[in-house]
């Protein structure tokens, strides 16, 4: 069944309400509409998650660098958020059956989000300002072990894979709010996963929500 959504208070005239539809494009726009179709030949093409990824990789690439199709109401920080640190999850598309969503998630300056997981693999990538991120992985004693660290500059992405890549934590070190652009194969905003302690790896649920569109609960 579809859902019914909204745009945001101060949506661009690129962002239209659109009911009964088979997938929701909050953004609906040619850029984006290419985008998904592009996304969804790749996926069914691809014998893994590791090999659709890599095949998307070029027009993620492209969309990255394109700064002119995400309008800037969708690009901004929203305080109260269920992320918390006033971090904005604003989204863009997702597959009627949930198996498909694209967002922009915006950290603003000196923000980090909590450590969490996504359940799910795809892409994620720079869009605007810098960020580091910090990479965790399970441990056999229950708790999280910090892997990797890296500076992420726009245009920078990487693939997550569940389940040795799904965990990790982000901060933004520009003066501006950074933008990721997310691509994953799930209903990222409204399933419910998992925040971790850093210390003690303690596992919640988690659920962050959209900044525009409200989840449809059972």
């Amino acid at each position: 069944m579809a859902r019914r959504y909204a745009c945001p208070a101060r949506s661009s005239t690129e962002c239209q309400t659109s009911v009964h539809v088979s997938d929701e494009y909050v953004l609906d726009t040619p850029v984006v509409r290419e985008f998904i179709a592009d996304v969804q030949a790749a996926i069914a093409a691809a014998p893994s998650p590791q090999g659709a990824a890599e095949a998307i990789r070029p027009r993620f690439a492209e969309l990255l660098a394109d700064q002119s199709w995400l309008p800037d109401d969708l690009a901004a920080p929203v305080p109260g958020s269920g992320m918390g640190g006033g971090i904005g999850q604003w989204l863009l598309y997702r597959a009627e059956d949930e198996s498909l969503s694209l967002f922009a998630l915006v950290v603003p300056s000196s923000s980090s989000t909590p450590v969490h997981d996504h359940l799910a693999w795809g892409l994620v990538g720079l869009y605007r300002g810098t960020q580091d991120e910090e990479i965790f992985a399970a441990t056999d004693a229950g708790g999280i072990d910090l892997r990797e660290a890296r500076a992420l500059n726009p245009g920078d992405f990487y693939a997550l894979v569940p389940p040795r890549d799904d965990i990790h934590r982000v901060r933004t070190t520009s003066a501006e709010a950074s933008v990721s652009i997310h691509l994953l194969t799930n209903d990222t905003g409204c399933i419910w996963r998992h925040s971790y302690d850093p210390e003690s790896g303690a596992r919640a649920p988690f659920r962050s929500g959209y900044a525009n569109v409200p989840c449809d609960d059972p």
